[in-house]
């Protein structure tokens, strides 16, 4: 099967890979209450809200890479662009 090329469109999708750094926790630093995550993840700069004190802040003041981890566990993960 021959597949035929349209001139002037293309669709470019760089290939991802990641890899998980660590395990943390997800909780607000000011009253400690579990923060859930969006469902397609955070980046360490996005703005999270707490549901109880609605504190806003990014995720990084969120995240806790402590032992024990608590209820709201996240994967911490390291995503590269492989060049195509």
């Amino acid at each position: 099967m021959e597949v035929e090329h349209v001139p002037g469109r293309y669709e470019r999708r760089p290939a991802v890979r990641s890899r998980q750094l660590a395990t943390g926790t997800l909780a607000c630093p000011t009253c400690d209450a579990p923060v859930l995550p969006d469902p397609g993840g955070n980046s360490p700069a996005d703005l999270i809200a707490c549901g109880y004190c609605r504190r806003i802040g990014p995720v990084r003041d969120f995240l806790s890479l402590a032992e024990p981890t608590r209820p709201t566990r996240v994967a911490v993960r390291l995503r590269l662009a492989v060049p195509a």
